[in-house]
């Protein structure tokens, strides 16, 4: 029976075809093009690439401006020129003027950021563990940080006199609000899983927001750092323009003030360039070197 059905047509077995070998064969690689594979930068191109460098040449740019334009006006003392107003700077440098008034400013204005910075971080801290830090926060800078600190001038007069007090006060109110609200939208912004982590390893309260929060909020804390530097420093300048000297001591902008009375408009240009140098130190050097520290070697930023 079986005989028979393999026997019918259609039905015979049929051995599995082998598929063809290919021969083997070696290919000779072609020769490469007569060209370096590195190149050297044009040397005008290695420069460019330093910031400094570009920053310096903007720099450049903005004082023959300034030169021209005050050539092209003829008036010194509507506009003096810029080599004017910095042989007043070197001027009043080199007899201690200037230096001693920028210790003073800048001893002012280190207490008061400073603790501007440590409150800041207190009430922030309390925002993120506790519901009424966080209606807290909410609350207060909703209300005190579109107030001009400024405008809170006259105040700290009254309560703190004529002295360090009443600018450590409007300067703890210009770094206070928005450094606060830099660092809560950090620590709001930290990935649940590094949370996790932080609760799994058993942090809670301070050494959860300093070993978790912390880090991985800091590109916005020292965004808010940032901020809180430039508004505390206009702030200080802006107030000794207003009321002068504080406890017989004059700074940077008191220096402005008394050389706008009388009518040294070079050397009223000579502080508002040392003002912006300072600006531009604290920018370029101090948190440069923070940021290339932390977050650029942690490749956090780009």
């Amino acid at each position: 029976m079986s005989d028979d059905i393999l026997s019918r047509p259609g039905l015979e077995t049929t051995t599995p075809a082998i598929p063809p070998v290919r021969p083997e064969y070696e290919r000779p690689l072609e020769p490469l093009a007569e060209t370096k594979s590195e190149e050297a930068l044009p040397i005008y191109q290695r420069f460019w690439q330093y910031a400094w460098l570009r920053k310096s040449l903007i720099l450049i740019c903005l004082a023959l401006l300034w030169e021209i334009a005050a050539n092209l006006q003829g008036n010194e003392l509507l506009l003096p020129s810029f080599t004017a107003s910095m042989k007043a700077l070197v001027e009043d440098i080199s007899n201690g003027i200037i230096p001693s008034r920028a210790v003073t400013s800048l001893e002012v204005l280190i207490k008061g950021y400073a603790a501007g910075v440590v409150l800041a971080f207190v009430l922030t801290s309390l925002a993120v563990s506790t519901q009424i830090g966080r209606d807290l926060l909410s609350t207060l800078t909703s209300m005190l940080n579109p107030l001009p600190p400024i405008a809170l001038l006259p105040l700290a007069l009254l309560w703190f006199g004529l002295g360090q007090g009443s600018l450590v006060f409007v300067l703890i109110h210009s770094v206070l609000w928005p450094l606060a609200l830099n660092m809560y939208t950090g620590f709001t912004g930290v990935p649940e899983t590094l949370r996790m982590a932080g609760r799994n390893y058993g942090l809670r309260g301070l050494r959860y927001v300093l070993l978790i929060l912390v880090p991985a909020a800091l590109p916005s804390i020292i965004a808010g750092l940032k901020i809180g530097w430039a508004f505390a420093w206009r702030t200080l300048i802006a107030a000794e323009l207003v009321f002068g000297a504080s406890s017989g001591k004059g700074g940077l902008g008191w220096y402005i003030f008394q050389n706008r009375n009388e009518l040294y408009t070079d050397r009223v240009f000579a502080g508002l360039i040392m003002v912006i140098l300072f600006g531009l130190l604290v920018e370029n050097v101090l948190f440069r070197q923070l940021e290339q520290r932390t977050v650029a070697k942690w490749g956090m930023t780009r």
